[in-house]
């Protein structure tokens, strides 16, 4: 094994200016390593040694996510990793394994203090390097956490889609295979002879069931009309079609409207006239069917466009900031749903809009939502209260869940980078991090509190940003 020299660090970019007394230091301070490929030099939960000067090699570090290797980040020979000065980690966030055969210098962690206080140059290119691997390690984890929060919100507005689309072609079709019966109602229906009065009637009674609001009848009464009208019809020999006391019940046509129908209409017409009515109602349902699912289609794209802030720009704008929230459960709706979660809205409407950047807020919202949601998952249940109000010039925003809460020795350390504690594939540890910085990007604060069945994320930001 070749000796390692202060000419040989020198071959390390960001050593190469450092005064060759402290890099003589350094070898003299440093144990030497030596781990063979597809050695774990880390685990997650594992504390940092020190920091590793890599003279030959390749290693990576990685997360499991939903149980699948992603690799956060390699490096290679002449490149420095580990605890480095003045970093809040302690414990590794992943694995870092051996990519190739390694050989490396480890500074032992009690000596990083002494290097500080000795070796100022080492420690200035030390801690720059620190600042560009944790720059670079965000970024591309916040990259990660983006695609993950979309890849969610795609499955689930995926979901809500396709229950409408579903919805129209199946309606449609039925509407096609319906319209196509009615060339025989028609013939029967104009060989009937009926007074002017007697048509006024019928039509007056059909228009009114169309344009009246429905009204939800519970099925203990539903049964009962629609057993009602089975008689009646029966009564009267109108044998066809059998969905005549649904339709009828749906719309409000009742016995008494039956009663004037037979009074007024004779009787050799009345079954014809039903039935041409009920085929209009039927008509009716189908298309109204159809209009809901595609008016649900339209929400949903609009909810998505207000979402995404697809019409603004890159700066600020004064926003309602309960649109945003309520886009964001409607954007979250299937997982809501899945969840068996209640969500309570205490939103205070006199609220001035804010100086904000609507697509940075809607991430705050989603984040919040979701650890709120995935925090419940174990009870299959829970409630999720959002409240807005004033705070003199700030606006406050807090979201609370009855879950278990976060135990106390994590509080201080949830809107750390890379903590989470989720189980391993379930998050990246960045998601309140994320929050942290949009929120002081937005000159406000965040805060929480936990205990057992309830947990509350409290954030206030300036109303003129």
């Amino acid at each position: 094994m070749q000796p390692v020299t202060t000419q040989t660090l020198q071959e390390f970019n960001i050593l190469k200016d450092v005064p060759e007394n402290q890099l003589q230091w350094l070898i003299e301070h440093c144990e030497r390593e030596k781990r063979d490929e597809g050695e774990f030099i880390y685990k997650p939960d594992i504390p940092l040694r020190g920091i590793h000067f890599i003279i030959q090699g390749t290693i990576e570090f990685y997360r499991l996510q939903n149980g699948n290797k992603q690799v956060i980040a390699e490096i290679g020979s002449r490149q420095v990793t580990g605890l480095l000065p003045f970093s809040r980690a302690n414990l590794s966030l992943g694995f870092t394994m051996c990519k190739t055969d390694v050989d490396m210098l480890v500074l032992p962690k009690p000596l990083i203090k002494t290097m500080v206080e000795l070796h100022y140059e080492l420690t200035q290119v030390l801690v720059m390097a620190m600042i560009t691997r944790v720059r670079e390690l965000t970024a591309a984890a916040q990259q990660n956490e983006k695609m993950m929060a979309l890849g969610k919100l795609a499955a689930g507005l995926a979901h809500e889609l396709n229950n409408p689309a579903a919805a129209i072609v199946r309606g449609s079709s039925t509407l096609k295979q319906h319209l196509q019966l009615f060339p025989e109602t028609f013939k029967k229906l104009i060989s009937v002879t009926m007074t002017e009065e007697q048509v006024n009637l019928v039509s007056s009674k059909m228009m009114e069931a169309i344009h009246r609001e429905k009204q939800h009848i519970g099925l203990m009464d539903r049964s009962a009309r629609e057993d009602e009208i089975s008689d009646w019809l029966y009564d009267h020999d109108v044998k066809d079609p059998c969905d005549i006391p649904e339709n009828f019940t749906e719309f409000g046509i009742g016995i008494k409207d039956l009663d004037e129908f037979a009074a007024q209409i004779p009787a050799e017409y009345l079954q014809i006239v039903l039935i041409w009515i009920n085929n209009n109602l039927t008509t009716e349902r189908m298309v109204a069917d159809i209009q809901e699912a595609s008016q649900r289609i339209s929400e949903l794209v609009k909810s998505v466009k207000i979402f995404t802030h697809m019409d603004g720009g890159a700066d600020k704008q004064y926003i309602d900031i309960h649109t945003g929230i309520r886009n964001t459960l409607v954007m979250m709706q299937h997982k809501l749903r899945k969840g068996n979660i209640t969500v309570v809205e205490e939103f205070d409407e006199t609220l001035p809009k804010v100086h904000a950047l609507a697509g940075e807020l809607n991430q705050v919202w989603t984040n919040l939502i979701d650890n709120s949601i995935d925090a419940m998952e174990p009870s299959g249940k829970g409630t999720i209260t959002i409240r807005t109000e004033r705070d003199k010039e700030f606006v406050k925003a807090t979201v609370t869940d009855d879950g278990p809460g976060i135990p106390p020795e994590h509080l201080t350390r949830v809107f750390d980078p890379f903590f989470t504690t989720k189980e391993i594939g379930k998050g990246t540890g960045l998601g309140l991090d994320v929050v942290m910085m949009i929120i002081k990007q937005h000159h406000g604060t965040v805060k929480v509190a936990s205990e057992p069945g309830r947990t509350e994320f409290t954030i206030c930001f300036p109303i003129n940003g």
